[in-house]
């Protein structure tokens, strides 16, 4: 009879042990790996998202304008003859976005002029 019970109890023992560990992982996952990875994917959002005049501070603290722009590196007009190549995972913020740019008409803008009428 205290064999059956040992069995028993052997089983519900083992899931006793596991059950910390699971709890455990779940703290680190919500605390800890899941932050930073929502961390990791507004950085890679920004560094997607940077173009040409935007103006932005390096992790190094350099402050600068984007004059050329590739996929791995960033051509900075520091003043206006200084330019330093960065490569992109060195851009920390951008400070001032570029505006977008406005499409014109490709002809000419034809304007009609209306006539008044002098009878009314």
């Amino acid at each position: 009879m205290n064999l059956a019970g040992e069995a028993a109890g052997g089983g519900s023992g083992a899931l006793g042990m596991i059950l910390p560990f699971v709890l455990m992982f779940a703290v680190f996952y919500f605390l800890l790996i899941r932050p930073q990875q929502k961390k990791q994917k507004q950085r890679n959002a920004l560094l997607s998202s940077v173009k040409k005049g935007d103006k932005i501070s390096t992790i190094g603290g350099m402050h600068g304008t984007i004059t050329e722009l590739t996929d791995d590196t960033v051509v900075l007009r520091v003043n206006d003859t200084t330019k330093i190549t960065f490569e992109r995972s060195a851009i920390s913020n951008v400070i001032t976005s570029a505006p977008a740019p406005t499409e014109k008409p490709a002809g000419p803008v034809k304007t009609e002029k209306l006539e008044s009428n002098p009878e009314q």
